[in-house]
C-alpha cells in the first residue's frame, strides 16, 4: 500500500507508527555480547536490530605494512534478507567508514576483523551498522579519535522538486507541504527520498597555557565540531535547495543518538568498575 505522506502527514503531523517528525525510534544496545571475540555488540534501532563482532587486532599480511587494514564483513539472517549485491555494497560502505577513522597506524601489519550480523531489517540499515560497529570497536578497545554516530533523514512528499517552487514564490515563501523526517522506517524508505548521515566529536586537544597566554583563546568549541558531517550517503535523490535542512536534521539526530550510546558505554564501564571494586575487596579480604 503507498504511503501517502502528501495527505496523512499533512493533517496529523505524525508518521505510520505515531512519532513526529523529529523523533528517533527505540534505540537499544549492548556491548560485551560475545566473550570470544575481542569486542561486540548488539543494537537495534526499532524494528532493525544487528548483532557486531571485531576480531583483532591480529598479524596481517607482509603488504600491510603502513598500517591496520579493516576488513568487514555482513551477514543476513532471520528476516534481515537482502541480496549479495546489497550485502557486498553495504559491507564496502562500512569498510570505506571506519577504515579512515580509526588509528590503524597504532597497529603496523596487522588486520581487524568486523563481522555484521543483520537479525532483522525494518529500515536505516547502514546507520543502525555504523553504530553497532562504532560500540564494538570501542568495546575491543581499538583507538578511534571519537563515536562515529549515525542516523537517517528524510523528505516528507515530493523532494526532487525545488524548494522554491513558482507558487512559493509569488507570496514569497517556500514550499511548506515537505518536512524533514528522522530515522526513516521501512515503509518510508520505499516512498520518501532519504540519506545517511554520520558525524563524530573528536576530543578537545587540551595543552597547557604558557606564562602570559590567554587561555580562554584556545577553549574547544564542542558545538561547532559536532556540525561537521563525516559521513554523506545518499540513497535516492534529493534536490539541493532542500540539502541544508536535511543536513541539520540529521546533525541533530547524530547528537541524540550518540547520547544514548554515550549512556550505554558509561553503564557498561560502571559495570566493569564495580566488578573490579569487588573482587578487590574479595582479594584484600582473604
Amino acid at each position: 500500500m503507498p504511503l501517502d505522506t502528501s495527505t496523512t502527514y499533512r493533517l496529523t503531523r505524525l508518521r505510520l507508527d505515531g512519532r513526529r517528525w523529529n523523533e528517533l525510534r527505540l534505540l537499544q544496545a549492548q556491548i560485551s555480547t560475545n566473550p570470544a571475540s575481542s569486542g561486540s555488540s548488539y543494537l537495534s534501532m526499532g524494528n532493525t536490530a544487528v548483532l557486531c563482532t571485531v576480531h583483532g587486532p591480529a598479524e596481517g599480511k607482509r603488504s600491510e605494512t603502513a598500517g591496520a587494514a579493516a576488513q568487514k564483513k555482513k551477514s543476513t539472517t532471520g528476516s534481515g534478507g537482502g541480496d549479495r549485491q546489497a550485502t557486498t555494497e553495504l559491507a564496502n560502505s562500512l569498510r570505506d567508514a571506519f577504515q579512515p577513522h580509526i588509528h590503524a597506524h597504532l597497529y603496523p601489519r596487522s588486520t581487524i576483523s568486523v563481522h555484521v550480523s543483520v537479525l532483522s531489517s525494518d529500515g536505516s540499515l547502514f546507520a543502525a551498522c555504523l553504530n553497532a560497529c562504532t560500540l564494538a570497536l570501542v568495546d575491543a578497545g581499538i583507538p578511534m579519535p571519537g563515536l562515529l554516530c549515525a542516523c537517517t533523514v528524510g523528505m516528507s512528499g515530493r523532494a526532487s522538486t525545488p524548494a522554491v517552487t513558482a507558487e512559493s514564490a509569488q507570496i514569497g515563501g517556500i514550499n511548506e507541504s515537505l518536512d524533514p523526517l528522522l530515522d526513516i522506517s521501512a515503509p518510508e524508505e520505499v516512498e520518501l527520498p532519504y540519506m545517511t548521515v554520520a558525524n563524530t566529536n573528536p576530543m578537545p586537544d587540551i595543552t597547557v597555557p604558557k606564562d602570559g597566554e590567554d587561555e580562554e583563546d584556545d577553549e574547544y568549541d564542542a558545538e561547532n565540531e559536532n556540525q561537521m558531517l563525516s559521513i554523506v550517503h545518499m540513497d535516492s535523490g534529493v534536490h539541493v535547495s532542500y540539502l541544508e535542512t536535511m543536513f541539520a536534521v540529521g546533525i541533530d539526530g547524530c547528537k541524540q543518538t550518540r547520547e544514548i550510546l554515550n549512556g550505554v558505554l558509561k553503564a557498561a564501564g560502571k559495570r566493569v568498575l564495580m566488578g573490579e571494586t569487588a573482587s578487590g575487596l574479595d582479594y584484600d579480604d582473604e
